[in-house]
């Protein structure tokens, strides 16, 4: 391959890989479907928004080979490290600190009273929180200290939620989210069937908007962690 093509290709690969991810999430499951209606309704939702995202990447995509091939090398390297950073970003491999909301989630302080038992978040109620969040505008989203991508598994192990195959601290959980409009996410996540879903299991779920919140990078994923050592050879940097 020679050196002209290797960048684009670098990039073309990273696109390909999300796209990738985010289509293998459309596909129908083989099993029968036993939801009831509000969960099909959900699924159409997030479904439709997946599409869009996949058309946005798409254009996205056709705008940078547009602009690739009018480049010179030095313009093309410093689109190739742009693309890079973007992607990092999108991917949730960087820390990110904007406006957003925090979700503490906490037992019915009635029910720790009356049981011994503590209420536990199930997967089940975690992944519709996500699903409910980012319906209504939130961009990034960390449980705990992980932070949520389309890689993150979500699963009960022996009675105990995981995330990103870490277990969840007991509670209270606080979930931090970012958005480009918090009070409009926060004034429709105060009215979201998640948190009746939550109240059914006994959960309380406070809402605050923050002006400064903080979520931590992805750490399961060192798909990208080679790229800096090619851009360095492509560049002939040391």
């Amino acid at each position: 391959m020679s050196r002209n093509r290797l960048p684009l290709s670098i990039v073309l690969a990273i696109f390909g890989f999300m796209v990738a991810i985010q289509f293998q999430s459309t596909q129908q499951p083989d099993t029968r479907d036993t939801r009831d209606l509000w969960e099909i309704r959900t699924a159409l939702q997030d479904e439709q928004r997946t599409q869009q995202e996949l058309y946005e990447k798409l254009s996205e995509l056709d705008s940078l080979l547009a602009q690739y091939e009018t480049q010179n090398e030095t313009e093309k390297v410093e689109t190739l490290k742009d693309s890079i950073e973007q992607l990092k970003q999108q991917a949730g491999l960087e820390e990110r600190v904007g406006e957003g909301l925090t979700l503490t989630v906490e037992p019915w302080t009635q029910i720790i009273e009356e049981s011994d038992q503590t209420p536990n978040v199930s997967p089940d109620l975690l992944q519709r929180l996500i699903n409910e969040l980012n319906r209504y505008g939130a961009t990034d989203i960390a449980i705990g200290e992980e932070r949520i991508t389309s890689l993150s598994p979500i699963r009960n192990v022996n009675g105990y939620t995981y995330v990103n195959n870490r277990q969840l601290s007991s509670l209270p959980l606080t979930v931090k989210v970012l958005s480009e409009d918090p009070e409009r996410l926060l004034n429709y996540m105060e009215v979201s069937p998640a948190i009746d879903e939550f109240a059914i299991d006994n959960l309380l779920i406070q809402l605050s908007l923050k002006s400064d919140v903080k979520l931590p990078a992805y750490e399961q994923l060192s798909t990208l962690k080679y790229l800096n050592e090619v851009q360095t050879k492509e560049t002939g940097e040391s």
